[in-house]
């Protein structure tokens, strides 16, 4: 069994690749990491309020590890925070790290050079996904999901608090 950590950022891709882990065999979910903004108490990548995600943790039943972040935050600043939470799995036993990123390959290749030589192994089920075909396979799989927020460059506003169904894609 290879005990990993998922990367979760609260969101569907995130849920999905939780999804997808359970259902490897030489899986072991240890627990979900998650940066949290430390002066806003929301996830550091979606503003999910901290409740929301103590409630998705206790919804998956895992452990949840909170990395707080100052707002703004360097990298140098990131980077340690997250050496040491790669340091705190390691030394609890995991061995890999799973990420549901599905196509920004530079994304991919920073998680890969931070964390070589560390002792995780990143893995990254999801990547290279068709787009189209994982959300209509989400939806009739029974993921459930809203969306929080938008770049309102892409969306309009009042896409926010639409659930993620057939009728929005």
């Amino acid at each position: 069994m290879m005990k990993t950590l998922v990367s979760w950022s609260s969101g569907k891709d995130s849920a999905w690749l939780v999804h997808t882990l359970r259902k490897m065999k030489d899986v072991e979910i240890g627990g979900l990491l998650t940066t949290v903004n430390e002066s806003a108490g929301r996830v550091a990548m979606h503003a999910v309020r901290v409740e929301l995600l103590e409630a998705q943790a206790d919804a998956l039943g895992l452990p949840l590890w909170k990395v707080f972040i100052p707002s703004p935050c360097s990298n140098e600043i990131y980077e340690r925070a997250m050496a040491d939470a790669v340091a705190r799995a390691v030394a609890e036993g995991f061995s890999r790290v799973a990420y549901g990123d599905l196509f920004l390959e530079d994304v991919r290749r920073y998680r890969e050079d931070k964390l070589a030589g560390s002792g995780l192994t990143p893995v990254f089920p999801l990547f290279g996904a068709h787009t189209k075909a994982l959300a209509r396979e989400m939806i009739a799989a029974g993921l459930r999901a809203r969306l929080t927020c938008v770049d309102p460059r892409q969306l309009d506003r009042s896409f926010v608090g639409r659930e993620f169904d057939e009728a929005l894609l």
